[in-house]
């Protein structure tokens, strides 16, 4: 499974989506912390709407929240629904959803009674399977405008701070970088290095893409001899799947940061006429790119600081097996152990003790979670070996696969180039052993 694939989430909203009341922190208070999960470079945070505890993704990269995967929360209450049509990246058209307003959303100790979202039925848009854990929407923009909003990669903390009790402080090791908003979402300006030139882009601030950076305009940066790409599926945006190539470049500079050799992805036309039709941009960063600093968000003054964190240095990575997996439901599987036990008993005449050992066989049933290849990469060195869409993961390098997260699988594909990885595959009713090596593309 991609680094990327979970979400382009570029959705693309009108401007006339009506502006919140806000979220207010309890009592007033200075500063909230708030604990989240990284998972694929997105930060999923706990969240109550109506009283109801959900999780969802908190994406600078849309302006309001969105709740998706109904079936997990059929406890819900919403309030004062009406009709509307949403228009997205990806393959198809409008997608039809309800607008809610009133309702009351908790997040840690910040609160927004009247609160909007919008309401996705379509069974389709569920991003739940390729994460492995519970996605139940996405927390926009409309959660930043009151706060100053810290997001801490490394600690995997978000801190919230009252702009009336707290300001930014002036910091040495630091790039604070003006933001520029469009339809309520923030944008910034970089420097990408090509082989020819250095150059200025407008880039959404996307913290709901696992992605490093997309960027629209290809001319200077693909090559077909020598080739230096390779294509993918590159996420599931709100109308569908996006596809497009996959490369690096040279460099990507915030202030005085420099990063060396950045994945870059290069999304197909479709989708960059889809994103320019609503908003003039040249891409956008994700969560490959902010999961290396400390990002602070200050909406009232347009100002982003990006702190460097110990992610800074390390190389990008991506997947190199070309496997894609989801979560396929929950299967049952029975474990056997054995116990050994020690006894103890006086003989006949009580002046010896006897010891004896005995050994017990225990056996659990437990429901698990199942993994099957939903994608395969042309040419990748899982297609070579002949793993196919469809197959089931049984073990990697002789352990069951249900012992891993899917999003460690992930890391798993995506760590050293070399790396041998031997998995057991259920197709039909049968196990077949593949054997791979991780290879870089690039």
């Amino acid at each position: 499974m991609h680094k990327s694939l979970i979400v382009g989430l570029l959705l693309i909203f009108s401007a006339s989506l009506a502006a919140q009341s806000g979220f207010l922190l309890n009592n007033n208070r200075k500063r909230n912390r708030i604990p989240f999960k990284l998972v694929n470079n997105l930060p999923i945070v706990q969240i109550e709407v109506n009283g109801t505890p959900l999780s969802f993704i908190l994406d600078t990269g849309v302006k309001s929240t969105i709740l998706f995967s109904l079936e997990e929360a059929d406890s819900l209450q919403l309030r004062n629904t009406s009709p509307v049509m949403l228009q997205g990246l990806g393959s198809g058209g409008a997608v039809e959803a309800l607008k809610s307003l009133n309702n009351k959303v908790k997040v840690g100790n910040a609160i927004d009674t009247s609160h909007s979202l919008f309401v996705i039925f379509d069974s389709t848009l569920n991003f739940s399977p390729r994460m492995g854990i519970p996605v139940h929407g996405i927390l926009g923009n409309d959660f930043f405008q009151n706060f100053i909003v810290k997001i801490n990669y490394s600690t995997q903390v978000i801190t919230i701070y009252n702009p009336e009790k707290y300001s930014l402080k002036s910091c040495r090791k630091c790039e604070d970088l003006p933001l520029n908003f469009v339809g309520g979402k923030p944008y910034i300006v970089l420097q990408i290095e090509s082989e020819n030139k250095r150059e200025d882009v407008t880039l959404l601030v996307d913290s709901g893409s696992s992605d490093v950076m997309w960027i629209f305009d290809h001319r200077d940066f693909i090559s077909e001899s020598p080739k230096n790409y390779f294509n993918d599926f590159l996420g599931l945006g709100l109308s569908g799947d996006i596809y497009g190539k996959r490369a690096r470049i040279p460099g990507l500079s915030v202030g005085d940061f420099h990063l060396k050799e950045v994945n870059t992805s290069f999304p197909d036309n479709d989708a960059v006429l889809k994103a320019r039709r609503y908003e003039e941009r040249d891409g956008s960063v994700g969560g490959g790119f902010l999961s290396r600093f400390t990002v602070t968000f200050d909406y009232a003054n347009a100002i982003v600081r990006f702190k460097k964190n110990s992610k800074f240095k390390e190389p990008f990575n991506y997947n190199m097996s070309g496997l894609t997996l989801e979560h396929d439901g929950m299967e049952l599987v029975k474990e056997e152990w054995q116990a050994r036990v020690n006894t103890a008993r006086a003989n006949q005449n009580e002046s010896l003790t006897v010891n004896s050992i005995s050994v017990t066989t225990e056996v659990h049933f437990s429901l698990v979670p199942k993994y099957v290849v939903v994608a395969v990469r042309e040419d990748s060195p899982a297609a070579l070996a002949g793993i196919k869409i469809g197959d089931e993961i049984v073990t990697i390098n002789g352990k069951p696969s249900y012992q891993y997260k899917l999003y460690e699988l992930l890391d798993l594909f995506s760590s050293d180039v070399g790396r041998r990885i031997a998995v057991e595959i259920k197709r039909g009713k049968y196990i077949n052993k593949f054997k791979f090596t991780l290879k870089s593309v690039f």
